[in-house]
């Protein structure tokens, strides 16, 4: 007789209960309160400072105001400073034919082109020593060439006329070339030392491997790479120097003066209308200048200007 195993009963899973519905969140008193709160945090975070908003007018009005009335009496066709009559080019036709100005603006565009030149030789040899060079020695000239940056123009100015007074050099071209160049040494080192600080040191080591010497590498491989970074430098200077006043009243002689002292000696004695478009010139040449300084590394496929300044 064969035994069968008893089956087991079949019991069917018991059933879950079923869920109640999620209530809505509009239908919910809570819910509506939560959804009020939060709308209205959004919108407290969204909130424009308005107090700041009218400080940051008033700031840029009182900056930029005095430059806009310049600029716009250039064009005044009377000699009044204070009425404006009808747009006219008069004064810019009294500067072109002014031989005084016109000497001075000659005097600063050669001391900008010599102190472009200086700086950048000093400056790129200076970032090259400053990036290759691991020691204290090297970290303590970065600190010292960060110095003119931060010291007060006026004081450079004044420690560089007694610096020429003392070693009996007589105030002239010559002393405000020599100041200019000192001066623009650190811009153009901390906009090429970022740049040399990125570049892969294993290029230079591979074209000494195929024979080439230290020189020809840091000719042929480095400073192509590094050309839109020292050009940028160079326009750079070329507007700062341009612009430059104090370094340049400390430093010249009396004859020729650059432009921005001559414009300083002559408002002296009152304002004059030609001083007027003489300024509104140096801006818009400052400005396109270091525009062009900040963007020629992009056009390059490089990082901008405005970042190597800053070290990003």
């Amino acid at each position: 007789m064969t035994l069968r195993p008893a089956l087991k009963p079949h019991r069917r899973p018991a059933s879950r209960p079923a869920r109640a519905p999620a209530p809505r969140t509009g239908s919910s008193p809570t819910g509506g309160a939560s959804r009020r709160t939060a709308a209205r945090r959004h919108r407290g975070t969204d909130r424009r400072p308005r107090f700041a908003l009218a400080v940051t007018a008033v700031f840029f009005a009182l900056l930029y105001l005095p430059i806009g009335v310049v600029v716009l009496f250039s064009f005044n066709s009377q000699k009044s400073l204070t009425v404006f009559k009808d747009f006219s080019l008069r004064w810019y036709s009294a500067f072109f034919q002014d031989e005084v100005l016109l000497d001075s603006l000659g005097m600063s565009l050669q001391v900008s082109f010599v102190a472009m030149a200086g700086s950048l030789i000093l400056g790129v040899a200076l970032a090259l020593g400053l990036v290759r060079c691991r020691s204290r020695l090297g970290s303590l000239a970065g600190l010292v060439m960060l110095v003119p940056l931060i010291t007060p123009e006026i004081v450079t100015g004044v420690a560089a006329m007694l610096l020429f007074k003392g070693m009996g050099i007589t105030l002239s071209t010559g002393t405000v070339m020599l100041a200019e160049i000192t001066f623009s040494i650190s811009y153009v080192t901390i906009i090429l030392r970022s740049r040399i600080a990125a570049l892969n040191p294993e290029v230079e080591e591979a074209a000494m491997d195929l024979g080439a010497t230290r020189w020809q590498a840091l000719r042929l491989v480095t400073l192509p790479a590094l050309f839109p970074s020292i050009l940028a430098s160079a326009v750079l200077v070329f507007a700062l120097v341009f612009d430059d006043f104090v370094l340049a009243y400390f430093t010249t002689g009396v004859d020729p003066q650059p432009l921005s002292v001559r414009i300083y000696s002559a408002i002296r004695f009152g304002v004059q209308p030609t001083i007027n478009a003489v300024g509104t010139l140096m801006l818009v040449g400052s400005i396109g200048l270091i525009a062009l300084a900040l963007f020629i590394p992009r056009l390059f496929g490089r990082r901008g200007g405005l970042d190597l300044l800053s070290g990003k």
